[in-house]
């Protein structure tokens, strides 16, 4: 996988691709509901920006990263922060330029029969478990298994999307799986229970929130673009917070049903644009704490943290 994205990044800088100002297209998640999927289905996105807008879905955000790099995709709508910070650690000539969503760290599962819970946590080194390597939900993982005291490096991490996690963990091939999705993550609680509970993992400072990405080369040739995308996108988020009667609607753009959901949005925050401003992206916001320690839980001696990741962060289109 790093050589991968490190052999695609290269590529990248070398031809210096840019997606041409006719079109925008953008990267999102099945299985993750969030208001703007009405702007997304009502075309108010293709309205506003005057060109089509077309938008691929994705099983993982590290799959968002080797399509921006190969000039398939402009904007990544909830693009994981892990994954983005995996990329930049590794030069990747892409930017964050705003907060998609906020939402309890993800889960891991612990196969029912297994004998294992927060208690004795340190049974899992030797076992497998099911991890979207370089995601939130690894970000998730990595955080509970320091807060549990138990060596990462003595479990065999198994890299799987939480589709074929679900599927692992119920067949046994696994003693844990973690994930995202509320489709994936009901068949894994159907077959296991989380291994931290909401607010163990609260206490144990994992907070999670996905991002807008971007490639440095649409943001230049494009700020128009970017800006009014951002503004239909932050539209989207209060009138959905002001009234929730096409749930409907994103539910079926999802691949989700309603209850589910209603019930995954119920555990999710959208912030404006200017609590992003006021609360995030400030000295000591959400956003800027978190970043670094991201940036540190993922650095490698190949691909270190970044002294500085606000060269990687550009909130001038928010304002």
């Amino acid at each position: 996988m790093k050589r991968t994205l490190i052999a695609t990044i290269v590529a990248f800088l070398l031809t210096g691709a840019a997606q041409a100002a006719d079109e925008v297209n953008v990267a999102f998640f099945l299985e993750w509901a969030t208001p703007n999927q009405v702007a997304k289905v009502e075309k108010l996105y293709d309205d506003a920006l005057g060109v089509p807008v077309n938008w691929t879905n994705f099983d993982a955000g590290t799959q968002m990263t080797e399509a921006m790099l190969a000039g398939d995709i402009d904007i990544s709508y909830s693009q994981g922060l892990a994954p983005f910070i995996n990329a930049v650690n590794a030069n990747a000539p892409i930017k964050l330029v705003a907060i998609a969503v906020q939402y309890p760290a993800n889960d891991c599962v612990v196969r029912e029969g297994e004998g294992i819970d927060k208690t004795n946590a340190t049974e899992l080194e030797g076992k497998s478990v099911a991890v979207p390597v370089a995601t939130m939900a690894d970000y998730s993982f990595r955080m509970m298994m320091r807060a549990l005291d138990v060596d990462v490096n003595q479990i065999n991490v198994v890299d799987q999307v939480p589709a074929d996690a679900a599927v692992s963990l119920a067949d046994g091939a696994v003693s844990m799986a973690c994930g995202f999705g509320a489709d994936s993550m009901a068949k894994m609680y159907e077959v296991g229970e989380p291994l931290l509970s909401p607010e163990d993992k609260e206490a144990a400072g994992i907070i999670s929130f996905d991002v807008v990405s971007v490639t440095e080369t649409f943001a230049q040739e494009n700020p128009d673009l970017l800006r009014t995308f951002l503004s239909v996108t932050d539209e989207a988020n209060k009138v959905f917070a002001a009234d929730q009667s096409k749930i409907d609607v994103i539910a079926m753009d999802a691949g989700l049903s309603v209850e589910m959901a209603t019930n995954q949005m119920s555990e999710m925050y959208f912030p404006t644009a200017e609590e992003q401003l006021a609360n995030y992206f400030n000295e000591g916001g959400l956003a800027d704490v978190a970043i670094a320690v991201v940036g540190g839980a993922f650095a490698t001696p190949e691909n270190p943290a970044l002294d500085d990741y606000s060269a990687v962060v550009d909130t001038s289109f928010l304002q």
